[in-house]
């Protein structure tokens, strides 16, 4: 193989290729080129490596460091003009509800954006696309529309099961050869789906059978079957996006559930079909793409070989993976009529002849439908231009389709930059496993929200690095409301000191202590502390962390006041609360307009400064009644109190806080938290009802064993001894032969240790009998 390059450019690639395998010759004419040859293995060693990259020269420098997937590492975040940052997001392919791998991306790039904007004070222009030209919507969409068709034909049970039986064996075949053991795993829960369902129908003589429940048993391997008998004649296009718009809808109302801000501007692939074409005639123009059998295929090798190019730039090891690849391609382009015509392994297509059964549009190289990758490169180039500062996406997605992107973007703009920063969040993991939706294996973002809210599954983000492998499951979620809670709390206090120290008032501002002092360092340090997180690959963990030990100090400042009668500084309180809420803001993780703390759920803005006069001035009254009824003894009125608090007005999203000498706190919560708290105490005290019980039984069966007296200990037991010593000790067994040495010595030992409970027992009857006497006295 012949590949003519710089020297500057691909000598430095080299370093691992040995002389054996590299022959290199220098142009005379040109000492600037050289042509060398390689084998497989010596080409497969200059990939190995990831091409050089710079830091933008745009001026505006804000110490903010991001890991770049173009060089793996920490690198200055530095925009190319001034503050203004260009960004794209790679949206979803819109076939199926949102599911939490989404919300892993979609979340996490909203907090970077809002840091971004918000926080470190960028101009941020942020564009996503929606994906709705796809390999996978083609089929989706094919398969539910044959198999509403066949739904409506109304065959009886026996036929349909007639119908299954060819896909059954179909996906018994792929069960059997299937080396992916989580492709397998899925396979054989289809398979034992179906056969379920035809035992059912096998063994129904008395035809009772819910056929609409069957059919959805049978629904996967009967679309499969109806898509490959049926599906070449599905032809009209708007089959192909009744699917995607349903989707989009869904997805859009997942987001603003989540609270993710909206894009600056989203971008259809269904609308950017001439955008797309003319993007592909350019690149072929610029010889590195060309057209078979009515497709277009970009030429990899020849971009390579290209002294300004480089090919695979984020996964330099993946070039040549040809599994990676075949994804890549699609379902649909995979056939052997459409790799043999392409020239190179690792060419990818640009645009793709549409067969029978695909959507299609008119274009110079005939009719068909766009390739994934150029969708992007076309939609991002359009609204962004020829550079992008930032492009996300899932980590699944570097190689091949955002290595692809990058090729025939600079390709087509004869660059080497078309992104500055890439950005990838990490994986997610449920409860350990890996989560796809081709797998079957996702939880829905609408099933996440039946369980924790959105602020919640914020939390969990918010306290795992964008970047890393995030692992969804109860563990983690109890991390992420047991965060909550501290911070929640935090700000009910605030609150409430707030609160009986009205704002300007002489009590809200003390002098300052040494205690006062210290709380107001840690505040300045945890400021700090938390910059520097931020500006450390946007370590929203580490200034979580940072703001949990602030709320700590905060709360030992107030709990050590409180202890000892000291004066309480609200206005600094306040601050540090202010802060916070801030920062919760900045974060996304409060959107309403509060001053301080999370916004009551289900209530208008101005709830506490309308319903707290009331329940201060309830508050007030019954600490006056709880007084008097303490000086009368009268129990029933004090328990009436008691119920009004644990019982009544919680339900009310109201919790009241008794605190010894001091006037009650009255703190807004929401209901449902209430309710589960107070649960959560019911169930505490039951559990400690049971061990009190348990304990008394204890005692109890201890006193009973107690009571009998050691010399009365064996004398019963007529069956085993027929002679006894004073003492009670047996000394012969019930045949009259003396007993041996070693078994009197084990009765004795039993005799001692009886004697230890009954002058126990004893003891205890006796300061029980002394204290009864003084009770009645």
């Amino acid at each position: 193989m012949l590949i003519e390059v710089r020297i500057f450019r691909k000598l430095s690639l080299l370093k691992h290729v040995s002389s054996s395998n590299l022959n290199i010759i220098i142009n005379k004419n040109n000492p600037g080129i050289a042509s060398f040859t390689m084998s497989s293995t010596a080409q497969q060693a200059v990939k190995r490596n990831q091409p050089d990259w710079t830091v933008p020269d745009g001026g505006f420098n804000t110490r903010l460091k991001l890991v770049n997937s173009l060089t793996r590492k920490k690198e200055l975040f530095i925009p190319q003009n001034g503050r203004k940052v260009l960004w794209y997001s790679c949206g979803p392919t819109v076939y199926d509800d949102s599911h939490m791998g989404h919300a892993r991306s979609y979340i996490s790039f909203d907090i970077m954006r809002r840091l971004l904007k918000d926080y470190f004070k960028y101009d941020v222009f942020y564009a996503m696309n929606i994906t709705d030209i796809d390999d996978k919507i083609i089929r989706r969409a094919r398969r539910n529309y044959l198999f509403d068709e066949y739904k409506k034909k109304y065959k009886p049970l026996v036929e349909i099961v007639q119908d299954v039986m060819p896909s059954v064996k179909l996906l018994s075949k792929k069960l059997s050869s299937e080396t992916n053991e989580d492709k397998k795993n899925m396979y054989a829960r289809m398979y034992n789906k179906v056969q379920l369902a035809i035992e059912k129908v096998n063994d129904n003589k008395d035809n009772n059978i819910d056929k609409e429940v069957l059919m959805e048993e049978f629904r996967d391997v009967l679309s499969d079957w109806l898509d490959e008998t049926e599906g070449s004649k599905v032809t009209d296009n708007a089959i192909f996006a009744e699917l995607p718009k349903k989707f989009e809808d869904e997805f859009h109302k997942d987001m603003m559930a989540l609270n993710v801000q909206p894009p600056d501007v989203l971008t259809r692939v269904s609308d950017y079909v001439p955008e797309i074409i003319e993007f592909v005639q350019q690149i072929i123009q610029r010889g590195y793409a060309y057209v078979s059998n009515g497709s277009v295929y970009f030429d990899t090798i020849k971009f390579d070989q290209s002294p300004n190019h480089f090919y695979a730039k984020l996964v330099p090891e993946a070039y040549g993976d040809a599994k990676a690849l075949e994804e890549g391609e699609g379902d649909l382009s995979v056939s052997e009529d459409r790799l043999s015509e392409k020239k190179n392994a690792t060419d990818f297509a640009l645009w793709k002849a549409s067969k029978p059964g695909e959507p299609l549009w008119n274009s110079p190289w005939g009719k068909g439908r766009p390739g994934w990758h150029i969708e992007c490169s076309v939609m991002a180039s359009c609204i962004l231009g020829q550079s992008l500062d930032i492009h996300t996406g899932g980590v699944d997605l570097k190689f091949p389709h955002h290595d692809n992107e990058l090729a025939q973007s600079e390709a087509r703009y004869d660059n080497d930059n078309w992104v500055r920063y890439f950005l990838h969040s990490g994986h997610l993991t449920i409860a350990g496993c890996k989560m796809s939706k081709s797998l079957k294996n996702f939880i829905t973002i609408k099933e996440a929200l039946g369980k924790n809210t959105a602020r919640q599954l914020r939390l969990v983000f918010l306290l795992h690095a964008w970047n890393n492998t995030l692992d969804y499951s109860d563990a983690t979620m109890k991390i992420a409301t047991a965060y909550e809670k501290t911070v929640n709390e935090f700000f009910l206090m605030v609150k409430d000191v707030v609160r009986k120290q009205s704002a300007g008032a002489l009590e809200s501002f003390v002098k300052w202590t040494d205690r006062e002092v210290q709380l107001n360092d840690k505040f300045q340090e945890c400021k700090t502390l938390v910059h520097e997180c931020l500006c450390d690959n946007l370590d929203t963990r580490g200034a979580l962390d940072n703001i949990r030990e602030l709320i700590s100090s905060s709360n030992i400042y107030v709990d050590v006041a409180r202890k000892t009668l000291a004066s309480i500084d609200g206005t600094l309180l306040r601050t540090v609360a202010h802060y916070i809420t801030h920062m919760f803001k900045i974060f996304g993780a409060i959107d309403d307009d509060e001053t301080i703390g999370f916004p009551v759920a289900g209530s208008q803005a101005n709830l506490e400064e309308q319903v707290m006069p009331y329940l201060e001035a309830f508050a007030t009254f019954r600490d006056k009644v709880r007084t008097e009824a303490r000086k009368h003894k009268a129990v029933d009125i004090l328990k009436l109190c008691d119920d009004v608090r644990d019982d009544v007005l919680p339900n009310l999203g109201v919790r009241l806080e008794d605190h010894e000498g001091q006037d009650t706190s009255i703190k807004l919560v929401d209901r449902e938290m209430l309710m589960k708290e107070r649960e959560e105490k019911v169930e505490q005290e039951r559990l400690k009802k049971l061990q009190k019980e348990e304990k008394l039984a204890q005692q109890k069966s201890k006193q009973d064993v107690g009571k009998l007296s050691p010399t009365k200990m064996f004398t019963s037991e007529t069956h085993l001894y027929s002679a006894f010593d004073d003492k009670g000790l047996p000394t012969h067994d019930v045949n009259g032969e003396p007993l041996s040495k070693s078994q009197l010595k084990k009765l004795q030992k039993l005799y001692e240790a009886q004697s230890k409970k009954h002058a126990e027992y004893l003891r205890s009857a006796q300061e029980a009998s002394a204290k009864q006497s003084q009770e009645c006295s």
